[in-house]
C-alpha cells in the first residue's frame, strides 16, 4: 500500500499584492484593474532584472524569446515568484530559458495536429460532435510550454487569421456539432461586449447545445473576473469554463474570489493541468492543488501529459510520473479531486486516457481487480453470460 502524500503549507489562500510593486505605491484601484495589470506586464529583460536576478540560462532565453513565443507576465502573477529560488515552479512556467531553443527530433510545431483539422481559418473540427474555436492569439501571460506557440503571441512561425463569418457559416451548416469550445489565445481578454457578440451568435444556431470557454485569465489576471462579466456569461447557459492551474500557489485569495463569483453565477468550473517537470510532477503538490481547487468550487478535470511542442524537453515529465501521481491520489482523496490523466496523441490522435492498472485479469468467468491499497478482489460474471 502506498503512503498517501502529506499536504503542503501552500494549501492556504493568500494575497501576494503588492509584492515587487510595493515601493511604487500603486493605488488599490489601479492594482485591481485588469487594464492596469495588462499595461504593466513584465515583457523585457530589463523589466525582469528590475525585480529578480536571472540565471544565465534565463537571460539567454529572454533574449531569444522574440523568435518563438513572446514573454509577458502580469504583475499579479509575477508576485507569485520566489526570487530566491532559481527552480521556483511559477518562474519555470513563464520565464524563458535557453532550453527552448534546443532541437529534439520528437518535438513538433503542431503536436495536436490542429492545422490539419481546420476546415476554415480558426476552427478545428477533430471530434465528431464538437469543435475548437480559436478566437484570438493573445493571452494575459504566456506559458513557456504553450501548445499553440506557433501562432500565439504574434511572434511565432505562423499567424492566426480567424475568419469569424466563415466559422459561423460552417457551424450553421454542420448540425452534428453540438459543443463549441472557445479558446486561443484567451477569450476572456476580449471586452464583455466583444465576447458576448460571439456567444450570442453561437447561441442563435439551434443545434449548438453546449458552450465552453478555455481560459487562464482567472489565474493570470483575476481582476478581469467582474460582476458585469459574470452577469453576461450567465445569459448563455449551459456555458462552462475550463481554467488552467498547475501549482497550488497560483490559487490566491484574488483567484478564489473570482472563481467563486463565476460559480455563484451558475458557471460550472473545471481545471486542466499540464504535468510539468519541477512544477507539479509530485503527488504532494498535486494533492494540495486539487484540494485547493475543490475549495474554489473547481472540479479537477484533466491532467495532461505535456505536448511534444518544440523547445519543451526541459519541462516534460515522464508518462510514468503522471501514472504514479494518479495512483497516489485515487483512494487517498475524494474522487472529485482525481483528474483524468491523458495524452493528446501526437499528430492529431485526440485525447487518450492513461490509468494505473487496476484490472489484473479478465475472462468469461471473472474480472480480477485490485484497489488503491493493493488488495485483490474477484468480480464474477453473471451466470447467464458465462453460459
Amino acid at each position: 500500500m502506498r503512503t498517501p502524500p502529506p499536504l503542503l503549507p501552500e494549501k492556504e489562500f493568500r494575497s501576494h499584492a503588492p509584492g515587487f510593486w510595493k515601493e511604487k505605491k500603486i493605488a488599490p484601484q489601479d492594482w485591481n484593474s485588469s487594464a492596469w495589470q495588462l499595461r504593466n506586464r513584465v515583457t523585457t529583460l530589463a523589466g525582469l532584472e528590475e525585480h529578480i536576478t536571472l540565471t544565465d540560462e534565463e537571460r539567454a532565453g529572454v533574449l531569444l524569446s522574440g523568435n518563438k513565443l513572446a514573454m509577458a507576465i502580469t504583475p499579479h502573477y509575477f508576485n507569485l515568484i520566489d526570487p530566491d529560488d532559481i527552480e521556483d515552479p511559477i518562474r519555470r512556467q513563464v520565464i524563458p530559458r535557453i532550453e527552448e531553443t534546443w532541437e529534439d527530433p520528437d518535438e513538433m510545431a503542431d503536436p495536436c495536429g490542429e492545422d490539419s483539422h481546420m476546415p476554415v481559418p480558426g476552427l478545428v473540427h477533430r471530434y465528431p460532435d464538437r469543435v475548437l474555436f480559436l478566437v484570438t492569439d493573445r493571452c494575459a501571460s504566456y506559458c513557456r510550454y504553450c501548445t499553440r506557440s506557433r501562432v500565439v503571441s504574434g511572434v511565432g512561425e505562423q499567424e492566426l487569421h480567424t475568419d469569424y463569418e466563415a466559422v459561423f457559416r460552417y457551424l450553421e451548416k454542420h448540425d452534428e456539432v453540438r459543443d463549441v469550445l472557445l479558446s486561443g489565445g484567451d477569450p476572456l481578454l476580449f471586452s464583455d461586449g466583444k465576447l458576448e457578440a460571439i456567444l450570442k451568435r453561437l447561441r442563435s444556431i439551434p443545434h449548438i447545445e453546449f458552450l465552453r470557454i478555455g481560459s487562464r485569465v482567472p489565474i493570470f489576471l483575476p481582476q478581469r473576473i467582474t460582476p458585469e462579466l459574470c452577469q453576461m456569461l450567465q445569459k448563455y447557459h449551459p456555458l462552462w469554463l475550463s481554467i488552467h492551474t498547475n501549482h497550488p500557489r497560483e490559487l490566491t485569495t484574488e483567484v478564489k474570489t473570482g472563481l467563486e463569483m463565476l460559480a455563484n453565477h451558475g458557471v460550472p468550473l473545471g481545471n486542466q493541468s499540464v504535468l510539468l517537470r519541477g512544477v507539479n510532477d509530485d503527488a504532494n503538490v498535486m494533492k494540495s492543488l486539487v484540494h485547493k481547487l475543490l475549495m474554489c468550487r473547481v472540479r479537477p478535470y484533466y491532467l495532461y501529459q505535456c505536448d511534444l511542442i518544440q523547445g519543451s524537453s526541459h519541462l516534460r515529465a515522464s508518462v510514468n510520473t503522471g501514472v504514479e501521481i494518479i495512483e497516489q491520489l485515487r483512494g487517498h482523496t475524494t474522487g472529485y479531486g482525481v483528474p483524468q490523466f491523458v495524452i493528446d496523441a501526437p499528430g492529431g490522435g485526440g485525447k487518450v486516457p492513461v490509468n494505473p492498472d487496476y484490472v489484473l485479469l479478465r475472462d468469461e468467468q471473472r474480472t480480477l481487480i485490485r484497489n488503491f491499497e493493493g488488495r485483490t478482489f474477484e468480480y464474477p460474471e453473471p451466470a447467464m453470460v458465462r453460459a
